[in-house]
C-alpha cells in the first residue's frame, strides 16, 4: 500500500504523517517546499516535490501511489474558489493517469450545501469531482478548526473574539490533530469501498460564547465574545490587507451557515472525537498567547 500525503506541513498533515509512521507505514509527502520537511522524519518518508494546483506535477509525483490523502491548500489569493478548481483540475487529473484507487479528502462541514457558504463551495467542488471518478473516497466534514483561534491571537490577548454568527449559535468545534487520526483510520483501513462521508465533530459543539469562557478560564483575564455585522466583520478583513475576493469568501464561510443549517451528519460516536477546545489551549495557544 502506497500512501501519499499533501500538505505535510499542515495542522492535519503534520499529524497524520507521523501517526502513518508510527504506524510502520512509509509516506510519500507531497510538498512546494521539501526543504520544510523537519530533519527527524526523513529517515521515515519519501518526499516529492509537488504544486497541488499543478497537475503535470502532481501527476509526476503520485505514480504508483494507490491511496491519497487530498487537501485543497488555502491560500491568501485574488480569486481562492479559482485556486480550489485547479486543485480540484489535479487531483482529478493524478487520479486518472495513476490509477489511484482511493483517496481520503479533507472536506468540511457545510460542503454538503454545495453552493452559499464561500471556501467552502471549493470543497463541495472537489467532492462532485472525486464522486463523478467512481473511485473508492472518503469525504473528511470537519467541524470548525481549533487552530484557527491562532490566527487571532491579538484578539485573544486583547480579551475580544469578534464573529459574526449569533453567541449562543453552537456548531462543531475540532482539534486538527483529532482530524488526522480519524484520517489515518480512513487511509489505513481497507474494509470500506465506495464513497463515504465521515463527520469530524470534536467532543462537543460550541458556541462563541462558550469558546470566550474557556479562554477566560484558561488564561486567567476575561475574553468576552462580541456579535459584529457583516459589513464590519468584511472591512475588517480588508484592513487586514484580504483581497477583496478572500475576503468575501472567507465572511461567507460563517454567514453561509449561519441560517437554518444542520449538517448533513449528526454528532454520534462516529463522528465525535476526544480532544477538548481546554486541552488543545494548554497544548497549542497557551505558548503564543
Amino acid at each position: 500500500m502506497r500512501i501519499a500525503v499533501t500538505t505535510p506541513n499542515g495542522n492535519v498533515g503534520s499529524h497524520l504523517t507521523r501517526m502513518l509512521v508510527r504506524a510502520g507505514v512509509r509516506p510519500l509527502l507531497l510538498t512546494r517546499d521539501p526543504a520544510r520537511i523537519a530533519d527527524d522524519l526523513r529517515a521515515f518518508v519519501d518526499v516529492a516535490r509537488a504544486d497541488s494546483q499543478n497537475p503535470d506535477e502532481v501527476i509526476a509525483a503520485t505514480r504508483g501511489v494507490d491511496t491519497l490523502f487530498w487537501v485543497d491548500p488555502s491560500v491568501m489569493s485574488e480569486d481562492p474558489l479559482a485556486d480550489y478548481a485547479r486543485a480540484t483540475d489535479a487531483v482529478v487529473a493524478a487520479v486518472r493517469a495513476n490509477g489511484v484507487r482511493r483517496v481520503v479528502f479533507q472536506s468540511s462541514v457545510g460542503a454538503e450545501k454545495r453552493h452559499g457558504a464561500g471556501e467552502i463551495d471549493g470543497l463541495a467542488a472537489t467532492e462532485v469531482a472525486l464522486d463523478a471518478l467512481g473511485i473508492d473516497v472518503t469525504h473528511l466534514r470537519c467541524g470548525y478548526f481549533f487552530s484557527n483561534l491562532l490566527l487571532d491571537v491579538e484578539s485573544v490577548r486583547a480579551g475580544t473574539l469578534r464573529t459574526v454568527l449569533p453567541l449562543d449559535a453552537r456548531r462543531p468545534w475540532v482539534a486538527p490533530r483529532d482530524i488526522a487520526e480519524v484520517a489515518a483510520l480512513a487511509l489505513l483501513n481497507r474494509q470500506w469501498s465506495g464513497r463515504r462521508v465521515q463527520a469530524v465533530h470534536g467532543p462537543t459543539d460550541l458556541s462563541w460564547s462558550e469558546v470566550a469562557g474557556i479562554l477566560t478560564r484558561e488564561f486567567g483575564h476575561e475574553v468576552t465574545a462580541v456579535r459584529v455585522g457583516d459589513e464590519d466583520m468584511r472591512d475588517g478583513l480588508l484592513s487586514a490587507g484580504m483581497p477583496p475576493a478572500m475576503a468575501e469568501a472567507v465572511l461567507r464561510m460563517s454567514t453561509g451557515l449561519r441560517d437554518d443549517f444542520t449538517p448533513e451528519q449528526r454528532r454520534s460516536p462516529a463522528t465525535t472525537t476526544p480532544t477538548t477546545l481546554a486541552a488543545w489551549v494548554r497544548e497549542e495557544l497557551r505558548g503564543v498567547v
